[in-house]
């Protein structure tokens, strides 16, 4: 799936390090001084579903293969990053590639590690970022809006209604406010602007609060600060200890389970971001279950039956005929494909069947 989500903050706050852990190996280098990261780093990170392993206790697979989600780490931004200060416009049009931003926040104090901005304060560097994004969308609707003009004068269709709406949103981002709040978010006018666009003020984010090793159990001040802020905007902020993330890379299923009972977190926090990207995403996975493998097959939430195929091969969606399906759970409570069938669990569904999240599916085509 083309879909990515892009890590984003101001320099210093562990975004490569949040990197590192996400893809379980040292592909970007994390170090103490700005702009590190020059160059986006991109990795492919498999999505955590248990459901998988106990689909594998059923049938044993040769293998099992996870749906996944691509991570973008995007280079420390500063203030003036619209006017390019920082390498800003080069990492502003990494963050406009983007579907979804997770934004690294730091929710600790340490001397030992510098802060661009002398001190750490989550809310200001938050509103630093917010600022440069909306600067940019600024910018960029500013130069929209002029050719907008120019259509409406030569009477071009919708070219007024379209103008007034960007004339519309210009005040609102000049009044401070992001795209994502804008008023007529969901008109179908604002949508075709922005798909043209990519407003990086418009887009989904997410808050990862950076934290040390105290505050992984009870919230710290900078993070209860955090999540007031985030509340009034409706944002989702998920707690994580890059630090202690790190140190669970290499560490086996049950160690690192005892690790972080021992801190009071039930969860790994990038196991929380990545499943909450994959949703916020509007992804969704089906199973296929064999001896060969159980995979996980990533899809977008509202798919038909025949869209989904063809994420296995196109073939599959030309020819489709049905598709024999059987819901995740009646597979495991039957014990299989087998069971499922002398339990009149197994379905065969056609071309507008609406696939469901945890669907297994074997799909009947025509070459």
């Amino acid at each position: 799936m083309p879909l990515s989500v892009g890590i984003v903050g101001l320099p210093n706050v562990g975004k490569s390090t949040t990197f590192n852990a996400l893809t379980k190996a040292q592909n970007a280098v994390a170090q103490n001084y700005p702009f590190c990261t020059i160059e986006p780093n991109k990795a492919i990170v498999a999505v955590p579903d248990n459901r998988l392993n106990e689909l594998a206790k059923i049938v044993n697979p040769g293998k099992i293969v996870h749906s996944t989600i691509e991570f973008v780490d995007i280079a420390g931004l500063v203030k003036g990053a619209s006017k390019g200060e920082g390498l800003g416009n080069k990492f502003l049009s990494n963050i406009r590639e983007s579907e979804i931003i997770l934004h690294i926040v730091r929710c600790f104090d340490d001397e030992n590690i510098t802060h661009v901005e002398g001190k750490v304060d989550p809310i200001r560097d938050i509103e630093i970022i917010n600022t440069e994004l909306i600067l940019a969308d600024i910018e960029q609707l500013t130069r929209k809006i002029e050719r907008l003009n120019k259509d409406a004068k030569s009477n071009q269709k919708g070219a007024k209604e379209r103008l007034k709406i960007a004339e519309k949103l210009l005040v609102h981002l000049n009044n401070g406010e992001s795209a994502s709040s804008f008023e007529d978010f969901e008109s179908e006018i604002f949508k075709d602007l922005n798909q043209e666009l990519r407003l990086l003020s418009a887009k989904e984010v997410i808050y990862a609060a950076n934290v040390d090793e105290d505050a992984i159990g009870e919230d710290n001040a900078y993070v209860k600060e955090l999540k007031n802020f985030a509340a009034k905007s409706e944002h989702e902020v998920i707690k994580i200890c890059a630090k202690i993330e790190e140190e669970l890379i290499g560490m086996s299923e049950n160690e690192a389970s005892e690790m972080l009972e021992s801190l009071g977190a039930d969860e790994s926090g990038l196991t929380h971001i990545i499943k909450t990207a994959f949703f916020k995403l509007g992804l969704i996975s089906y199973f296929t279950a064999g001896e060969i493998e159980v995979r996980a097959w990533t899809i977008e939430n509202g798919w038909k039956a025949p869209k989904a195929a063809s994420v296995i091969h196109n073939d599959f969606e030309r020819g489709f005929i049905k598709a024999e399906v059987i819901s995740y759970d009646d597979f495991i409570a039957c014990g299989g494909e087998n069971g499922a069938k002398e339990a009149g669990k197994l379905r065969l569904e056609g071309k507008d069947y609406i696939v469901k999240d945890g669907d297994v599916m074997h799909f009947r085509f025509n070459v």
